[in-house]
């Protein structure tokens, strides 16, 4: 049985493991993959079938909220729905962007046509998507997202959002959750999770396992990840048969403050390997204190905080 974390003082208990839907988005965002309507019903409720109860999208995902919407709504007391605002979408021919506008008419929008499209009253958690915190008080934009609140549309506020903007972001202490890249080999944010942890912030992970594990350690010298996981003798620490894939994915659990790690995926066999790895639970902390050790001496680390 995967294992669930109160998020923050949300006070929601989330599986660990996470689905991020942002694999369902479909090929004009992002360069995303093809996906058929059929392959998105299955990996929907693959991850309910598995007991995973958190879900996170975004307003610019693509097809992702439609998706949401349209298979899963009917099981929508089984999982908690985090999305995210101050997105839109362009179409540039043969692709879409997706600039942010920071407006009060933009969110509502957002939230509007989230809503609409997931058919659901309420999300859980409303996030912007990684606005400086200059914008996000220049523009009033806590302002809307307590009115949105307060209308019962979303039930908690959160941010998704890196570094240098998380200290000030902690400092304001009126979000409830933060979304935060983090893994093995992107540790930048590593003392800044734990300082908004200790804050009381739920705290969702992204990238816990898509930006951390290389496919293999012979790809060209132009692949970053494969060249940290090189210098920093990571398959040192691999128990025989384990991946490289189950011991990221259990190094971003072990951190303490690791709440929920979003991990998306289109197949559900890619899906079965991350909940597998999930249940064998963190690293043990002399592993885990190993390979921060190791990662240190590569020059893999954390962004020390001046201003928690």
């Amino acid at each position: 049985m995967l294992t669930k974390k109160q998020l923050g003082r949300t006070g929601l208990e989330v599986t660990q493991l996470g689905f991020g839907a942002m694999e369902i988005r479909g090929e004009r965002i992002w360069s995303g993959r093809p996906v058929a309507d059929e392959q998105a019903e299955t990996i929907l409720n693959a991850v309910l079938d598995s007991g995973i109860n958190f879900i996170d999208t975004a307003n610019d995902y693509g097809k992702s909220e439609r998706y949401i919407g349209q298979y899963i709504s009917c099981r929508r007391n089984e999982y908690y729905l985090a999305t995210k605002c101050g997105c839109t979408i362009v179409d540039a021919g043969d692709h879409d962007e997706t600039p942010h506008i920071w407006t009060r008419d933009n969110l509502l929008r957002n939230i509007e046509e989230s809503l609409t499209l997931m058919q659901t009253a309420r999300v859980d958690i409303w996030q912007l998507h990684n606005p400086p915190v200059e914008t996000v008080l220049e523009n009033d934009l806590i302002e809307v997202m307590q009115d949105v609140k307060a209308q019962g549309l979303t039930q908690f506020i959160g941010v998704s959002t890196t570094l240098p903007h998380l200290p000030e972001y902690i400092k304001l202490g009126v979000f409830d959750t933060f979304q935060i890249p983090y893994s093995a080999l992107e540790r930048k944010e590593e003392e800044s999770i734990t300082a908004a942890g200790e804050a009381g912030i739920g705290i969702i992970i992204r990238g816990g396992v898509a930006k951390g594990v290389p496919a293999n350690v012979t790809q060209s010298a132009e692949d970053h990840r494969a060249e940290i996981w090189r210098a920093s003798g990571l398959d040192e620490l691999l128990e025989p048969g384990q991946s490289r894939m189950d011991f990221i994915l259990r190094f971003t659990l072990t951190h303490p403050y690791c709440h929920s790690t979003i991990v998306g995926t289109l197949y559900p066999e890619h899906l079965s390997e991350n909940i597998e790895a999930a249940n064998r639970g963190p690293l043990s902390a002399e592993v885990y204190e190993a390979a921060k050790s190791k990662l240190d001496t590569a020059g893999i680390k954390p962004e020390r905080l001046t201003n928690k």
